[in-house]
């Protein structure tokens, strides 16, 4: 494990990140042949394709031609890489719907926009909840968000804590969408599963359970599940 992605790497200030005038000159050095974006391009391939912990810096030199070292210059450990990563692959939600003034229908709307733009990059949904800096087509889309809310009512500290939520609930159950699918059962694995739990149902000391299981059946796909678990969170928000 090397220096910039050890334990205790926590990033560079996010304003030398994020404002500086120039961010394909490094930190540190003469100008490389190869830019800040491309580090970043190379680096989102990977963890599309491999997954997250495919990312390191050595790879990722490897990917567009250049020294381990040379990229210190621009991401000083895997942290920073990260933000720019994230923040780079939000630019693909700039494309969002326009506000209707329905606040709740834009935010499940929105819901829905994080949700299919985390299954495009599944490294996100774990990625993202850890993350504390917000780069400019993040912040484009949090104002999206923002703006959505407005007719609500809630003052903007709550705002930013519905959309804070919002984001959590996508990213955790994008997250186990993710788990699921990699581990998915055979058929006869899940059979056997339906029949243990429906033994376990009559065996007479799981009563709640034998009542939730004998209920009427729901849409198990996964966008209609996703769907159904947004409205409930979305509706029950309190606006007042």
């Amino acid at each position: 494990m090397t220096r910039a992605e050890g334990p205790g790497a926590a990033g560079v200030d996010p304003r030398e990140l994020w404002l500086t005038p120039d961010p394909d000159r490094p930190r540190r050095g003469r100008r490389p042949a190869f830019s800040r974006e491309a580090i970043t391009v190379a680096a989102v391939a990977l963890a599309d394709a491999e997954g997250i912990d495919a990312v390191t810096m050595r790879r990722v030199a490897a990917e567009v031609g250049a020294g381990v070292m040379s990229l210190y210059s621009y991401a000083p450990d895997k942290e920073t890489l990260l933000d720019l990563m994230i923040d780079h692959v939000n630019g693909e939600l700039s494309g969002a719907e326009p506000l209707t003034g329905d606040w709740r229908a834009d935010l499940k709307a929105i819901g829905h926009l994080q949700r299919d733009h985390m299954l495009r990059h599944p490294w996100l949904s774990t990625a993202v909840p850890a993350r504390r800096t917000l780069g400019p087509r993040t912040l484009s889309f949090l104002e999206h968000a923002l703006a959505a809310l407005r007719p609500s009512g809630l003052d903007g500290g709550a705002r930013l804590e519905v959309f804070a939520q919002l984001t959590a609930f996508v990213a955790g159950h994008v997250a186990h969408e993710v788990a699921q699918a990699e581990a998915a059962l055979s058929p006869d694995r899940a059979a056997a599963e339906v029949l243990y739990l429906t033994a376990v149902a009559a065996d007479g000391h799981h009563p709640e359970l034998a009542e939730a299981l004998a209920s009427a059946g729901r849409p198990v796909t996964p966008d209609a599940t996703f769907a159904r678990f947004l409205n409930r969170l979305v509706d029950g928000l309190d606006a007042g």
